[in-house]
């Protein structure tokens, strides 16, 4: 899969060892001459480029990218970037960081946006999910915002606590996918019984959200773009 990433900050680099790793095929441009370190990622591509200009986007081989991602510090330049992967090179993929929370709204489709990443919406999250007991935490949108990834930690007066997941009604589109439990990611069957401390991991449409918390009896954490 070849991916071009715009923005060589530590993010994009990041991102571009993880991918190179994992045998990916990777471009990182960016229009600092003082960002083109090449010892720092080893393997990638490099273009010194705007990344919202034709020019350079050609000179990457953006026409051939499996997936575009947009990783500057720059909200504007990760939509510009996104729209002309979409309409001008027609990229099967974009993915685009949020750096301000104030503008996710405007990463959907309409700006050529896949999916977006949005940094300050998911530390938020991290940051609940690792201290909160009782609430059901938004981690991640899917799909466009068709369905996200919660959690939720079970204490031991929470509803569901002590029973066998096969016996519990969960919400219609709604999935358990996965127990995290004494550091060990269990695929849930329908014969295990929920225990305290328990992290429990649903794929969730928007509109079970509620019925799922009212189930759980689990407070809101409004850490996502629904469920609020």
């Amino acid at each position: 899969m070849k991916v071009v990433i715009a923005g060589a900050g530590s993010v994009g680099r990041s991102v571009a060892r993880e991918l190179l790793g994992r045998d990916h095929t990777v471009v990182l441009i960016d229009r600092s001459s003082e960002a083109i370190r090449r010892d720092r990622v080893p393997g990638a591509a490099w273009v010194l480029a705007d990344a919202c200009e034709l020019g350079g986007l050609d000179e990457a081989g953006i026409s051939e990218a499996d997936v575009v991602v947009a990783a500057t510090g720059d909200d504007k330049t990760n939509l510009v970037l996104s729209l002309l992967a979409k309409t001008e090179f027609s990229v099967p993929r974009t993915v685009a960081r949020v750096n301000n929370a104030r503008n996710e709204w405007l990463f959907d489709d309409n700006w050529g946006v896949d999916v977006a990443v949005s940094t300050p919406r998911l530390m938020t999250s991290l940051v609940e999910e690792a201290v909160e007991v009782g609430g059901l935490v938004h981690l991640l949108d899917l799909g466009r915002g068709q369905a996200a990834l919660m959690e939720f930690t079970v204490g031991e007066r929470a509803e569901v606590c002590g029973e066998r997941v096969g016996a519990v009604s969960w919400p219609g589109d709604t999935v358990l996918v996965a127990v995290l439990r004494n550091g060990k990611v269990i695929a849930p069957s329908a014969d295990d019984v929920i225990e305290p401390a328990d992290e429990l991991f649903f794929v969730v449409a928007p509109d079970r959200v509620e019925p799922l918390r009212a189930l759980l009896g689990a407070d809101e954490r409004p850490a996502g773009s629904f469920g609020r």
